[in-house]
């Protein structure tokens, strides 16, 4: 429709896409001392999530947040009491600025929160034990124009993740840290 009244729009698919019902920038997990799942968090990731954008002009906002705008047609979350999403400014969710109207925290959360797994031990006490600040907002991408091929637009989203270095220690070094510390829960694949 929005082509139609010569607005630019296309269609973004943002892989790993973050459902953080809270708004707390977390996809939480909760675990026993087993390592049972807890169910106790509404939040999820998808595998990919699709919206709009559409180009418009802020004036609302300023000319900082001109340009591309997300537009959710399928949102599952109520904004101002109705299902709506958007038109959240790319520029702000890139920036972080997410006090800012039109569901910018939700997109926000959707490309940039982290997956946190916690260790309930009690109703009172929980432990987080494990955070992948990468997983969330990968690949976010379009179609280019005049060819079937991807366009990837994920630095209009976010910043590039911080790489970190790798470093090696010894199996005596890592097996006396477990004896140390046995909150760590270690998978064999």
């Amino acid at each position: 429709v929005l082509r139609c009244l010569g607005i630019p729009t296309r269609v973004i698919t943002n892989f790993n896409s973050a459902h953080d019902k809270n708004l707390n920038l977390s996809i939480d997990k909760y675990i026993d001392v087993s390592g049972n799942n807890l169910h106790l968090s509404e939040d999820s990731v998808w595998n990919f999530h699709v919206w709009n954008e559409s180009w418009f002009i802020r004036r609302d906002l300023g000319s900082f947040y001109d340009g591309w705008q997300v537009l959710d047609a399928t949102p599952q979350e109520k904004s101002k009491g109705i299902y709506q999403c958007g038109p959240a400014s790319t520029r702000a969710i890139k920036e972080g600025d997410v006090d800012l109207d039109y569901d910018s925290p939700f997109v926000f959360a959707a490309v940039n929160a982290d997956c946190v797994t916690w260790i309930r031990y009690s109703k009172k006490r929980k432990e987080r034990i494990y955070s992948d600040t990468r997983k969330i907002g990968k690949f976010i991408s379009t179609k280019a124009v005049g060819t079937n091929s991807r366009v990837d637009v994920t630095a209009n989203y976010k910043y590039p993740e911080v790489k970190e270095i790798p470093f090696k220690i010894s199996y005596s070094q890592y097996k006396n840290s477990l004896m140390d510390d046995r909150k760590i829960l270690v998978t064999a694949v």
